[in-house]
């Protein structure tokens, strides 16, 4: 007997709440959470804190663990969440994951207007709650610009858009209806005669 397993992927520019609707999917599902910035956040407090380009270097290193991690938890046979800003730059090496391990992808997309987005993150950073190593008040006009609605990943399976502008607005009812329909169906039981 074997399961197929699934993987929610919840994405979206800085801002846009992806990492508070995350660690809220994971609590209510009980499963585990690939978190980038807990991640990232780690590798300051063991390797120190620089400029922007050192926080950059430390992102890239991120990715790659939470490649990893991702990978050993298909491995193992576990289905979970895993929260980034992924963009379509990740899309061949989520592809890759899915060529050596049979997963069902569930896609949530967060979004808010960019005006938005870039009043909470400086209003987070202005907060003092911001891991320091993060250095968000280096960040340049130019980046403020890339804060935009992102698009699904080419990799089959559900997405799931949702509007973050209005925190309250948020069907969370219904949402989380749709992901255990999704978790049920993923993980239901196949029989295999040998």
């Amino acid at each position: 007997m074997s399961a197929r397993l699934s993987v929610i992927i919840v994405s979206g520019p800085p801002g846009s709440g992806k990492t508070s609707l995350a660690r809220k999917i994971a609590d209510e599902f009980r499963l585990p959470l690939i978190a980038k910035d807990d991640i990232k956040e780690s590798l300051f407090d063991s390797l120190g804190v620089q400029d922007r380009a050192w926080s950059k270097q430390l992102g890239r290193a991120t990715y790659e663990l939470m490649y990893y991690f991702a990978a050993t938890q298909l491995a193992a046979g576990r289905s979970f969440i895993i929260e980034s800003n992924f963009n379509e730059s990740a899309a061949p090496r989520w592809r890759a994951l899915q060529a050596q391990h049979d997963f069902v992808p569930l896609q949530i997309l967060c979004y808010a207007e960019p005006a938005v987005l870039v009043e909470r993150f400086k209003a987070r950073w202005a907060s003092g709650t911001r891991h320091p190593g993060h250095v968000d008040h280096e960040i340049t006009e130019q980046e403020f610009a890339t804060f935009r609605r992102y698009a699904p990943l080419d990799l089959g399976g559900d997405v799931v858009e949702i509007d973050t502008t209005d925190f309250e607005k948020i069907d969370y009812t219904n949402l989380s209806d749709f992901i255990g329909n999704i978790l049920s169906r993923a993980t239901t039981p196949r029989t295999q005669k040998f």
